[in-house]
């Protein structure tokens, strides 16, 4: 709002006053979502082992079904591509998922592994201490 004003009405005699006011607005280009947009998949995720065997094991599934279709049919160069493709993209968004966020990790893979031993180590040391808590209970008792 640039500038608000009021002004009387053409009833003079009554209280009720005009509003008027200047407004600049911006418009906004309305983004379509969909096609245009690129897919970015979590690739981070294949630096764990156990993540990036079973994104090997899927894609060589794929790939084989793939080649055994392709041997059975006579298909142009297009038509393998948009197949090979189609099977890497289904792949990936099936064993990766799609990437959250677009900031740069700080946080390595090793350290979240780091993070895990030690709590794994942690929560062994206090089953330990209350499984010593509960044989000297039940000796007192």
């Amino acid at each position: 709002m640039e500038d608000v004003r009021t002004r009387r009405g053409a009833d003079v005699a009554s209280d009720h006053h005009l509003v008027v006011a200047n407004l600049k607005l911006k418009l906004r280009k309305n983004w379509t979502s969909g096609e245009t947009a690129q897919q970015r998949f979590n690739t981070a995720s294949l630096r764990d082992t156990d993540k990036l065997n079973e994104f090997k094991i899927a894609l060589n599934n794929r790939f084989q079904a793939l080649q055994d279709l392709l041997k059975e049919e006579e298909t142009s160069m297009e038509d393998n591509w948009e197949d090979i493709k189609e099977a890497l993209t289904s792949t990936c968004q099936e064993v990766l998922g799609l990437k959250k966020y677009h900031h740069k990790e700080w946080i390595s893979i090793e350290t979240l592994d780091k993070i895990k031993e030690r709590k794994n180590k942690r929560q062994q040391l206090t089953t330990a201490e209350h499984e010593q808590q509960k044989s000297k209970h039940k000796l007192n008792t």
